[in-house]
């Protein structure tokens, strides 16, 4: 029988294949503009629909209490599976914008079978220390979601097409270790039937509420900073030419970085409390977001790179430290429901920011937009203040 330090390494690893499939078409964004003839806009739409489709999958998970009532494991397996296909169906050549829409949507819609339920799987195995095995779960999340922009800057000499064929290879190998090796855990207690009420339910609980409000905050920031960041490297690249980046491979480290931050601050929750950590990190989060028009105008290289990745740091930090609020303050029959609405929720706030910096792109300066990122943190460090104290 396998140890919970041997399941745990299945599982991250396993969550890092699958994920990757989330930000597979940003890491080709520039390749499908060219080769599909789509505008420059198209960024910010693929983007949405594959958070819209993740949005409409965890809402039919939770209406269905799918991750509670089968094993988390097969349904990890089955929608790693379904989400690959629809990721490598980008690469066919008669595909136009809308087709590439529909295929990042149902990719999306899939993801949400891998990353809350395995969250989920995390919670049947560690009763105490969730709060780290979350952290090094996320943290998977993070290098997953970063791992195309850098199998793009490997591909430069090679077609855009291996990008999307090996995201779609290393999804169906994350989906089959966890079938194969993580049964269930020692704490899962199966539903029993559709709950659907459970939508409802969940939020009857007051630090259950503050918990997920607190998430809420964090995702209007989130994805949208990782989604423009190659945007931002971009155009202060554009307006500094005496200097060179490497876009697509500071993308990956800008966004990647947050992997550690996860694991970091789930051992600093050990010590000083779940909600004290994921307080600062979302409070420094914020302030790079009111600063952030600031970094455009620097002259040092260094400054600039050194800043978005510390925001890459703060920005993700305290996403597993919610994720273990959440699952603390609710019932254990619950838990793969409860986290699947909060994702649900969370990830339908992102296609609200993400649409916005969009279409403020159009109007306003491009140094100032993303300041209105801070809108997010500020309410969540509001909600976190209801939160009780906590050591994992």
């Amino acid at each position: 029988m396998k140890s919970p330090r041997h399941i745990l390494a299945i599982i991250v690893f396993a969550q890092f294949c699958c994920v990757s499939l989330w930000f597979a078409g940003n890491g080709v964004m520039n390749d499908l503009v060219v080769n599909f003839n789509l505008q420059e806009s198209a960024l910010g739409h693929l983007t949405s629909a594959v958070q819209l489709g993740f949005i409409a999958g965890t809402l039919i998970f939770a209406i269905l209490t799918i991750a509670d009532r089968f094993p988390p494991s097969k349904v990890f397996f089955v929608c790693a599976l379904i989400g690959a296909i629809f990721n490598l169906g980008i690469i066919w050549k008669g595909n136009g914008f809308l087709s590439i829409l529909v295929l990042r949507f149902f990719t999306g819609f899939f993801l949400a079978g891998i990353y809350p339920v395995g969250m989920k799987i995390a919670a049947d195995y560690f009763e105490k220390g969730l709060g780290k095995s979350l952290g090094f779960i996320v943290g998977a999340l993070v290098i997953g979601t970063s791992f195309p922009h850098l199998l793009k800057n490997l591909s430069n000499l090679l077609s855009w097409k291996f990008v999307l064929i090996n995201t779609s290879a290393l999804a169906v190998l994350g989906g089959v270790l966890m079938v194969f090796l993580v049964p269930d855990g020692p704490f899962r207690k199966p539903g029993q039937k559709i709950d659907l009420g459970a939508f409802y339910k969940v939020f009857e609980n007051s630090e259950f509420r503050s918990a997920a409000f607190g998430y809420f905050g964090h995702m209007w920031e989130l994805y949208a900073f990782w989604a423009f960041v190659p945007i931002m490297i971009k155009t202060y690249a554009l307006s500094h030419p005496e200097n060179s980046f490497n876009i697509p491979f500071l993308s990956f480290l800008v966004i990647g970085i947050g992997g550690l931050s996860c694991v970091l601050g789930a051992y600093l929750a050990q010590k000083f409390g779940t909600r004290r950590i994921a307080f600062f990190a979302l409070f420094a989060s914020c302030i790079c977001c009111l600063v952030s028009p600031w970094i455009f105008t620097l002259e040092r290289e260094n400054i600039f790179v050194g800043f978005l990745i510390l925001w890459g740091m703060v920005v993700i930090a305290d996403s597993p430290l919610f994720s273990t609020l959440v699952a603390q303050n609710t019932s254990p029959e619950m838990k793969g429901t409860a986290l699947t609405i909060v994702n649900c929720i969370g990830f339908a706030i992102t296609i609200i920011s993400i649409q916005l910096i969009n279409v403020l792109r159009e109007f306003l300066d491009i140094n100032d937009i993303f300041m209105i990122l801070a809108i997010g943190p500020i309410f969540g460090l509001i909600a976190l203040k209801k939160v009780p104290q906590s050591l994992d």
